[in-house]
């Protein structure tokens, strides 16, 4: 849990993380646009320049490749298994996390919804980003769900290595370090309560 170069790089990957946030806002005033209490607001010359460059929907029908077309039901449905998703996340955070005395997960953080914002986008694609950044945001928020519980319950890294791991994941105890999981495991809980 000490490891001083694993925390030394996982303080390397927050400043790189905080690196990139800094650059998206350099982007935000290079393009125009403010963000005041989570809502965007557009200069009008650049509202008016978005709306001249949207793509008219019969064209955008015209034009879309039949297989997008005949997939778009299929990528549809998995609303339902999202929306149960969502409600069981919802119901497990609401029960749990407060027999754990874990702070609640503020769901807002992860499912953005933004993008059918832009003028620039006609309305399939406004609703193709309302699906996605809902269905992205909560894959997030469940995935953060899921880190803090697992920090909580068994904050062993695994033996083979893992694909994308949460961020958390880095500071956990070593596979088969049953020293450091008897010493440190309340050590990991309580980080969990306090995150």
């Amino acid at each position: 849990m000490n490891n001083s170069p694993l925390k030394e790089l996982i303080e390397q990957f927050d400043c790189i993380k905080s690196d990139l946030e800094k650059e998206v806002e350099i982007k935000r005033a290079a393009f125009s646009y403010q963000l005041n209490r989570k809502k965007v607001s557009f200069e009008s010359a650049l509202h008016q320049a978005h709306k001249q460059l949207k793509t008219g929907v019969l064209s955008y029908i015209l034009n879309a490749n039949p297989l997008f077309i005949i997939t778009a039901p299929i990528i549809y449905l998995m609303i339902v298994p999202l929306l149960l998703l969502d409600l069981f996340a919802f119901m497990y955070q609401f029960v749990c996390f407060p027999l754990y005395k874990i702070q609640k997960i503020k769901r807002s953080d992860y499912v953005v919804i933004d993008r059918h914002k832009l003028g620039y986008l006609n309305i399939f694609e406004k609703v193709n980003c309302v699906y996605c950044g809902y269905a992205n945001g909560l894959l997030s928020y469940v995935a953060e769900l899921a880190s803090i519980t697992e920090q909580y319950w068994c904050p062993i890294k695994h033996a083979r290595k893992v694909k994308n791991p949460h961020d958390q994941y880095w500071s956990f105890i070593d596979y088969a370090d049953a020293d450091g999981y008897v010493c440190h495991l309340e050590a990991h809980k309580n980080k969990a309560r306090s995150r």
